[in-house]
């Protein structure tokens, strides 16, 4: 978390951790955010829209 932005303390089982004051998440959350690179890739368009496609044709046979 960068220095100047606020924050609140939560704790959890493993003790307490710095959460962003306007976050609606908690303690757990925020320790898999500092853990684990989530939210940063995403798949391409095309691939996301022939996915869809694909559903879709299941669902309607």
């Amino acid at each position: 978390m960068s220095q100047n932005q606020a924050t609140r303390t939560e704790k959890d089982t493993m003790g307490n951790v710095e959460v962003p004051a306007d976050a609606y998440w908690g303690a757990q959350t925020q320790r898999s955010r500092e853990n684990f690179k989530i939210g940063g890739e995403t798949l391409p368009r095309p691939m996301i829209e022939a996915m869809a496609l694909v559903k879709k044709a299941a669902a309607i046979t």
